[in-house]
């Protein structure tokens, strides 16, 4: 073979280097696609192109694969470091959160359901919590008031992963349907909802978001009685 001929051939390109991140990133695509139940370890090394037990090099196991994709959705949270308006600081976690759920689904049930925690997770819990203690809320407050606000997050998550399990039904087709289901004369008021819905039609963010300026208002009237 002539020189030439060797210096036309392109080199094989490498494979990017086994790691953790790219187990996670791999395992999250996978549940993005197919939903969690499809996350296995022999899925996750067929995905990869290698053997299940290299696996075990960069994850302990399959819980340390799901805590860990909880620590890959939490990073895209918006947790601003300059926290001097707390109820900012809430609004746009908890938006950035809504936001993040959007992309997986699968996450909100996820992060509920875990007992133990990766590092973005304590990370995340630490800043909510110290976040509202230095706007004054008590430690008692704080916790109450984490627990409120992410009971809301998580909810509505999992209300829009259950709102849209059915398929490629779009949400005025499937208050369509629901229409169809429900005779006026027996449910007026069940009928007047599902009709307003098809002709205005489903704004997930607006609906959010009055619950959450709600919850907030809540919270800043505590805050004002306590001090």
């Amino acid at each position: 073979m002539s020189g030439n001929a060797r210096r036309g051939r392109k080199k094989p390109t490498s494979r990017a280097p086994l790691n953790r991140d790219r187990v996670l990133a791999t395992a999250v695509e996978i549940a993005d696609e197919r939903g969690i139940g499809a996350v296995t370890m022999r899925e996750l090394a067929s995905r990869l192109g290698v053997e299940a037990m290299s696996l075990y090099n960069h994850v302990a196991n399959k819980d340390d694969i799901l805590d860990g994709m909880v620590d890959v959705v939490i990073e895209q949270f918006d947790l601003p470091s300059e926290t001097g308006n707390w109820r900012e600081a809430m609004r746009r976690r908890a938006v950035s959160a809504r936001e993040a759920f959007g992309r997986h689904r699968w996450a909100p049930p996820l992060l509920d359901s875990r007992e133990s925690s990766g590092p973005a997770r304590l990370r995340y819990l630490d800043w909510v919590l110290g976040t509202l203690m230095e706007a004054g809320f008590s430690v008692d407050g704080a916790a109450r008031a984490f627990s409120l606000l992410d009971s809301y997050i998580y909810g509505f998550g999992i209300q829009q992963f259950n709102f849209t399990a059915d398929g490629d039904a779009s949400p005025e087709e499937m208050a369509e349907a629901f229409l169809a289901a429900m005779p006026p004369e027996d449910y007026p008021h069940l009928h007047r909802m599902a009709s307003h819905a098809m002709q205005t039609g489903y704004d997930a963010e607006a609906d959010f978001d009055f619950g959450l300026e709600i919850i907030l208002d809540g919270l800043e009237r505590t805050l004002d009685a306590a001090r």
